[in-house]
């Protein structure tokens, strides 16, 4: 039987995959805006939001058991994946820096048609399944590097990446009305921005230093 490991070992990787989640998830865009309108009409909120959390959890999930898989056959593409992941996240970081500086925010519109429940999971549907980039994200950046961690910790990196998606999503439909007026203050988002910045850039410099360590 394989031997558990230890929650001081655990709990590093499940916070990188947390964070990792987060700063991807915590965005300006037409998923996060659709939540948040859901939210601010109270209709079909625990539908759209348990679905938007779970399309996510099964795509990371996939991403981390079959990149796991891939480097397992080609070891020497852990390395290429690491500073590939680096590369992307240095960058990720820098325009996350660069947006701080912009002033911007997210907003929904309460008012219209209401939406039935099967137009609603439609939607949601279409705005988390057809957006490449959550294919990206959650499958190949995600993925490669929950991929490198310890067999035994990876389902830890997946519980923390498929945790930040549920957080984000039940805060973003349940707290609709409370944090709508926050998120329509462009400083807000300036400050949340400069975070996830300098976040991103501290996992892709994580992500070199696994890359080199075996050098």
């Amino acid at each position: 039987m394989t031997p558990q490991p230890s929650i001081v070992l655990a709990f590093p990787v499940f916070l990188q995959g947390l964070t990792l989640g987060l700063g991807l998830i915590v965005a300006i865009g037409a998923q996060n805006a659709f939540v948040l309108r859901q939210g601010l009409r109270r209709e079909h909120v625990a539908g759209v939001v348990l679905f938007c959390a779970v399309a996510d959890a099964v795509l990371i999930a996939a991403g981390v058991l079959g990149m796991a898989q891939a480097l397992a056959q080609s070891p020497g593409l852990a390395r290429v994946l690491a500073l590939a992941g680096a590369v992307f996240l240095a960058a990720y970081g820098v325009q996350a820096l660069r947006r701080s500086r912009r002033a911007q925010a997210l907003e929904a519109a309460a008012g219209g048609a209401g939406l039935g429940r099967g137009a609603a999971m439609a939607q949601a549907a279409a705005f988390t399944l057809l957006n490449p980039h959550v294919y990206l994200d959650t499958v190949l950046l995600v993925g490669s590097i929950g991929a490198q961690q310890p067999a035994g910790l990876q389902g830890w990196f997946i519980a923390g990446a498929s945790g930040a998606s549920f957080a984000w999503f039940t805060l973003l439909g349940f707290g609709a009305r409370w944090l709508a007026p926050w998120f329509g203050r462009p400083r807000a988002w300036q400050v949340l921005d400069g975070l996830i910045g300098v976040t991103m850039l501290v996992l892709s410099a994580l992500l070199v230093r696994h890359a080199l360590a075996g050098l």
